[in-house]
């Protein structure tokens, strides 16, 4: 029966990735071919299955979404994962994002602040079938200092730069995030350098607010 659910939702996750992502400008094909291979569907509600692959946000509970096809491939693309990384990952949420980070680099190590989704993502990558993720419910703000530093940060929610970011990165790492606030938010890549760091900025969007602290609920 679940191989059945796979292959019948094959067709609309081809589709995704033709009519979202390649006609928006999405080339890496390490990116499009981790798109097409991870199950969307299996990462949201039942009830919102089918509208897994469309061109939108879906809410995954406690005031969260899962991010639009397109962020998640846009997002992934600008850090130019080569297979080797390791990866830092702030904000879980319901694990997608993660798990496309997976088929891109060595290892991800990724934060979530609220408790149920932390558990419900562990449920979703390990029905997935994702090995080489370790997941840690805690203050993404923080970093994950026991395994720094990271060839890349990524940060799912909007908001601005905490310091300890940076110093987590390798000297030439990246760390990409949503800046900005009351739901106006900007694509911000910083690579760091020996002296400070670079600073690139791409598409206007709108994320769920970075918050600080941790909720067991």
């Amino acid at each position: 029966m679940q191989s059945h659910t796979i292959l019948a939702n094959e067709r609309p996750r081809q589709r995704m990735v033709s009519e979202q992502l390649i006609a928006r400008g999405v080339t890496d094909q390490r990116v499009l071919d981790a798109m097409l291979s991870v199950p969307r569907h299996l990462f949201v509600d039942s009830a919102l299955a089918s509208r897994a692959y469309h061109d939108c946000a879906l809410p995954i509970g406690s005031g969260q979404t899962i991010s639009q096809p397109y962020m998640v491939a846009r997002m992934s693309q600008l850090l130019e994962l080569q297979g080797q990384e390791r990866v830092l990952e702030i904000g879980t949420g319901c694990g997608y994002q993660t798990a496309v980070l997976s088929r891109l680099c060595r290892r991800v190590y990724s934060i979530e602040r609220i408790e149920s989704l932390h558990e419900r993502a562990r449920k979703n990558l390990r029905a997935a079938r994702h090995a080489n993720v370790m997941l840690k419910c805690a203050d993404g703000r923080l970093g994950w200092e026991e395994y720094a530093p990271y060839d890349a940060i990524i940060v799912t929610a909007g908001g601005f730069a905490s310091d300890v970011w940076l110093e987590q990165l390798k000297p030439g790492g990246v760390l990409l995030l949503p800046e900005g606030e009351g739901g106006v938010h900007r694509l911000v890549k910083r690579r760091k350098l020996n002296n400070g760091y670079s600073e690139e900025y791409f598409d206007a969007c709108t994320f769920v607010p970075l918050l600080e602290g941790v909720n067991h609920y």
